[in-house]
């Protein structure tokens, strides 16, 4: 055995490795400068097999690493390579790595590069032949020189300590001591015995008692082993009936469990009724208080109409006597009418005759009188005037006053005769246009009718609307409050499920979600991004309720990772809320970086694969597959154990008990009440519900602006048809007051239209008259003077040829 190599680091003066190679197995020299190293160089060999650093305190290991310029050494190590071709050291190998590590607070032995005491070093180097007692396989520097001068008696002992005859000594010391020691405990062996013999006599005694005892003792422990066998048996019997009873129990337990379960959905159920039945209460209750005030409203109304029925009833009762006698009294007037207008009828010709007869007296009087005048008149003139040149310089006077009241009664029968033939006209006028005004009056009351009717059909349609509109205002608080209600429901499933897989979680959902929306605001290839995210795992897929707790103990809170398109997908997201500062942890699951082999899983009645019982979209399959495809769900404990142990895969049963590939099993009991894949399902229950009255809620408020619009629309056309009537009552009264005006203007025609051609006949009179008085002065003129009235009147017959 000798050395074949020796590595340092950090040991004093070698602060990098250094490796000394090769060495021969004689004999072999170092030589080097002062200060090289090689002093250094063998404390590093005795640093390893010597005793002479075994018990170092740590500012003497501080002391023996390297302490030069540079970062400061923590640790040093020597490492010894032996040639163990010779077996010299007890190990079945041709080398033998040793090594020694040093450190502030450490110094630990490696042995073929594993740690070992430092008690098994030494045993292995003394059984090597280097050993602590003869500590002269190593020579240090001088020590030959010093045995050299040494006196003979320690040059004999230092001899004797190099050729191990010491240790002998020592053993012979040793030997001697136990020898008296064993003298010793011969005494005390041969005291022993003879208390021995001593109770050997006293135990030949007592083997009759016991021979005696053995006996009576087999037959009890006979008698004991029949009542015994027999209680036995008898428990046997009864563990079996246990066992039985046990297994009906387990049935039964299961049985209850499944009520129990049953139970708790009646109650979730009920709960949820009730929750629903009280909102329908309170929409009920708003919904009451609505129709109770718009039924307070409307009976208001109701009495008013009633007492304005009652008193436009009344009116029309005292009408309708009121008419019957005015009819009664209109009959009988027109019955007198009728007989006067039949006495008028038979009187109007004689009358006409007798007016006609009155006219031409009285013309014929007047004429007379007015002869009878000028008669008179002329006999004056006969005394009046002493010569014919004065009376006819009067008469021609006279004749030219004459002349020009004769002008001017002409001029007034004309202006008379004008006047009368326009009131004629006038008349005629004035009664077309009273009929024109009259139809128009008939248009603007039939227009007015219709617009009564179609304000009173808006005002009916606005009714119809505003009722709708009440209706869908009812259905809109309903639905706003349902969706409130919604909202507090999924806002408590959250806190839930928030407190169940832990907030770190569920906040990187939220902040996950938020990234989203940022990257849908953004648009482009960020929005391309949005849609490549897929959602937790939890969210894309759904099972039996019966494997909840075991699909949820497999899982555990990798049902909250992430499933995302690539792992770019997932970096993007990232980088985004590191840049945003968001809370909470992701894992994501690329697709394109999952590894997932096809398992073979094994056709057993008692076992099925869970992924085959999971229902997914198969773009997902890769990341169902990761989590639950090295997973058997078992009958029970004991097939989960031995289908585990066989086909090297994970099992679980359905109550939750997991039994690992690696042969561990993890159980205990589970609450069902505070299933996350429950409460996930009644979040998307409650999240598709919101989305549905969100739906409904914003198609409500469509239908309730064009319900708004359509008010408005006819609202405008009430207004419009409001106006249309105004100017038609308008138009109406002022026509009305036009007829009335021209019939009071023609009323006012007929009344002078009589004195007028009572005028025109006395003038016709008047002018005939003094027409006849021209004339006769005209006769008179040039004719002798006489005052004879009968010459006049004979004059006045021959002129007027009567």
């Amino acid at each position: 055995m000798h050395i074949k190599q020796v590595i340092i680091q950090g040991f004093k003066s070698y602060r990098e490795q250094i490796v000394v190679e090769p060495f021969d197995k004689r004999h072999n020299v170092v030589v080097g400068r002062n200060g090289s190293g090689k002093s250094n160089f063998f404390h590093a060999i005795q640093f390893v097999l010597s005793d002479e650093f075994s018990h170092l305190r740590p500012e003497q290991r501080l002391a023996l690493l390297h302490e030069g310029t540079g970062p400061r050494v923590i640790s040093a190590f020597v490492e010894i390579i032996f040639d163990n071709s010779d077996n010299r050291i007890p190990i079945e190998k041709d080398e033998i790595f040793l090594r020694r590590v040093i450190g502030s607070k450490k110094d630990q032995f490696f042995l073929n590069k594993k740690v070992v005491p430092r008690s098994e070093v030494l045993n292995l180097l003394e059984s090597a032949g280097l050993s602590n007692s003869n500590p002269y396989y190593i020579v240090k520097q001088g020590k030959i020189n010093q045995m050299a001068i040494a006196p003979d008696s320690h040059r004999l002992k230092l001899l004797r300590e190099v050729a191990g005859t010491r240790v002998y000594d020592e053993r012979r010391e040793e030997s001697v001591t136990i020898l008296k020691e064993t003298v010793g405990k011969v005494e005390k062996i041969n005291d022993f015995l003879k208390t021995i013999e001593e109770r050997l006599k006293t135990l030949e005694e007592e083997k009759e008692e016991l021979k005696e005892y053995q006996k009576w003792d087999k037959s009890r422990r006979v008698l004991e082993f029949i009542i015994h066998d027999t209680e036995h048996r008898e428990n046997k019997r009864k563990l079996e009936e246990l066992q039985k009873l046990r297994t009906t129990s387990g049935k039964e337990q299961q049985h209850y469990a499944d009520q129990v379960r049953e139970a708790q959905e009646h109650v979730r159920e009920a709960n949820r009724k009730l929750k629903e039945a009280r909102k329908d209460v309170a929409a009920a209750r708003e919904e009451k208080d609505i129709l109770s005030t718009e039924q307070q409203q409307l009976l208001r109304e109701k009495t008013k109409l009633e007492l304005a029925i009652k008193d436009l009833t009344d009116d029309v009762d005292g009408d309708n006597k009121s008419k019957e006698r005015a009819e009664a009294e209109l009959e009988r007037l027109r019955q007198q009418i009728a007989e006067k207008e039949r006495e008028l009828e038979e009187l109007k010709p004689k009358y006409e005759e007798m007016k006609a007869r009155e006219e031409d007296c009285t013309r014929a009087l007047a004429l007379n009188q007015q002869k009878r005048q000028e008669l008179y008149a002329k006999q004056g003139r006969g005394t009046q005037f002493t010569s014919k040149q004065d009376r006819d310089r009067w008469i021609e006077k006279e004749l030219k006053s004459l002349n020009k009241q004769i002008k001017d009664k002409k001029d007034h029968e004309v202006k008379l005769r004008d006047d009368l033939k326009r009131d004629a006209t006038k008349l005629t006028e004035l009664e077309k246009r009273i009929e024109d005004l009259t139809k128009e009056m008939e248009r603007q009351r039939v227009a007015i009718d219709e617009h009564n009717k179609q304000y009173y059909e808006c005002k009916k349609r606005k009714d119809q609307e505003q009722s709708t509109r009440n209706e869908l205002w009812r259905k809109e608080t309903t639905l706003t409050q349902n969706l409130s209600s919604l909202k507090e429901d999924l806002a408590k499933a959250d806190q839930a499920l928030r407190s169940m897989a832990g907030k770190p979680i569920l906040n990187g959902r939220d902040s996950v979600r938020k990234v989203l929306e940022t990257f849908q605001e953004r648009g482009g290839e960020w929005a391309k991004i949005a849609t490549q995210y897929y959602g937790p795992v939890i969210e894309n897929f759904t099972c039996d309720k019966t494997i909840y707790t075991a699909v949820e103990v497999t899982a555990g809170n990798r049902l909250f990772h992430h499933i995302v398109e690539s792992d770019i997908v997932g970096t993007k997201i990232l980088k985004e809320m590191n840049r945003q500062n968001l809370p909470g942890e992701v894992t994501f699951m690329p697709l394109n970086r999952l590894q997932v082999r096809d398992m073979v899983y094994p056709s057993d009645n008692n076992a099925i694969a869970m992924v085959q019982k999971l229902k997914y979209d198969p773009k997902y399959a890769k990341a169902m597959k990761y989590i639950f495809g090295k997973t058997l769900i078992c009958r029970n404990l004991e097939c989960a154990t031995e289908l585990g142990k066989q086909y090297h895969l994970d099992c679980v049963t359905l109550e939750g008990d997991q039994v690992s590939s690696k042969g561990s099993l993890t159980g205990g009991y589970f609450n069902q009440s505070r299933s996350r894949l429950e409460m996930q399902k009644t979040r998307s229950e409650l999240m598709e519900q919101i989305t549905a009255l969100d739906e409904e809620l914003s198609t409500l408020r469509q239908e309730l602006n064009k319900t708004e619009s359509s008010i408005n629309s006819i609202v405008s056309e009430m207004q419009r048809t409001e106006t249309k009537q105004g100017k038609a009552k308008d138009i109406f009264e002022k026509v009305k007051a036009d007829i009335r005006l021209m019939k009071e203007e023609l009323s006012s025609i007929e009344r002078f239209r009589g004195p007028k051609e009572r005028s025109l006949a006395q003038c016709r009179s008047s002018l005939e008259a003094m027409q006849a008085t021209k004339e006769g002065l005209e006769s008179e003129l040039h004719q002798v003077c006489t005052s004879s009235l009968d010459g006049f009147i004979v004059s006045f017959l021959l002129l007027h040829g009567t």
